[in-house]
């Protein structure tokens, strides 16, 4: 059971719009004018957070706009009061005491409202035209074990020395330390073994990726039950990643799907693209093709498309089973986060309540 009441975020535009790139009704636009207004707007409609997708090119074609998430974080960090601040870090992007301390930074910007989303990659190109190389996926964990174990002691203020296979950290100190908490909170992506074991391990939220509650739910109870570590007392926590349609009556949001699909289709050879740049060996993406969806990780595969007292009732029941944080997407994405935050947020209260 959660031991929380249930939290909304919703995803930076980073790439632009989640379900389809050549939307009438949402033009391409991945600017950092575009974000601000964004993250503003849902700090004001009650949001709790806000997921700042890291890529340094953008994933689906290099010639469109991406929008770099660390430096963007930092300015949300200081134009918020009140929202989470989540944002990505691929390990081999930046060394640890280098992102630690740009972690540390955005911290007290934000007044402790900062946390870190940990992935190991999936996408090639990013990589391999970096001259950086594309690791095979279990060592890509084992980079990141050492990496995160670097950065989580630095944020906890603590004199750090370690000796891996990747790196020599030689007595290192980062000050100010953190006045708010012990440190930042960190969310661990990924479902395989490897990624499972490290965020039983490192983490404090497990986020997982858009599938029915049934999956969700062995999810959670085969992570739930594996060992803490001393030095994380609190339980592990939970969250969804979500793509949600949700209308007036059943039917209304269904023509929207079917909508957001012919849209889609519009996509597939940039689909295609993309998918040859991928890990074969990445889960996510062997459990995306399980099921047809819009949206991005794993988008409208947990089923969070109906009316306002459907998709309510459809989180209520995640909420139940242990998901506190669901990261939503939306298309068009500001009309359907205000929709969302009138309609659907005041039931899910009312049913937890």
């Amino acid at each position: 059971m959660p031991t929380s009441t249930a939290r909304f975020g919703i995803w930076a535009l980073v790439h632009g719009s989640r379900a389809a790139l050549q939307d009438p009704d949402e033009p391409y636009d991945a600017s950092w004018s575009r974000n601000k207004a964004l993250v503003l707007e849902a700090e004001r409609l009650g949001y709790d957070s806000v997921l700042v997708a890291q890529h340094t090119i953008n994933p689906h074609q290099p010639e469109l706009d991406q929008l770099e998430a660390w430096t963007a974080s930092a300015a949300f960090a200081a134009l918020t009061e009140r929202i989470e601040i989540i944002t990505a870090i691929k390990p081999y992007l930046y060394h640890p005491v280098v992102l630690a301390k740009m972690a540390q930074q955005i911290e007290h910007i934000s007044g402790g409202r900062f946390a870190i989303n940990l992935v190991n990659a999936w996408n090639r190109p990013e990589l391999e035209r970096a001259g950086i190389g594309f690791a095979e996926h279990d060592a890509r964990y084992a980079y990141g074990r050492e990496w995160i174990t670097v950065v989580d002691a630095l944020l906890r203020g603590e004199r750090t020395r370690f000796h891996g296979e990747h790196f020599n950290i030689d007595d290192y100190l980062l000050r100010p330390a953190d006045p708010f908490r012990s440190r930042p909170r960190i969310y661990v992506g990924g479902e395989s073994e490897p990624a499972r074991q490290l965020v039983a391990d490192k983490g404090d939220v497990w986020f997982i990726n858009g599938q029915p509650l049934d999956d969700v739910q062995k999810l959670i109870a085969e992570v739930a039950a594996r060992p803490r570590p001393g030095a994380l007392p609190e339980p592990l926590r939970f969250g969804l990643s979500a793509f949600v349609i949700a209308r007036e009556t059943d039917e209304a949001a269904q023509q929207h799907l079917a909508h957001l699909f012919d849209l889609a289709a519009k996509d597939t050879p940039l689909r295609q693209q993309q998918k040859a740049n991928i890990d074969p060996k990445a889960v996510m993406f062997q459990t995306f093709a399980q099921t047809p969806r819009v949206g991005s990780n794993g988008g409208t595969a947990a089923g969070l498309v109906g009316s306002y007292d459907t998709v309510a009732q459809r989180i209520a029941a995640f909420h139940r089973s242990g998901i506190e944080l669901f990261m939503l997407q939306f298309q068009p994405f500001e009309a359907d986060m205000r929709g969302f935050a009138a309609h659907v947020i005041p039931r899910v209260k009312a049913l937890s309540a």
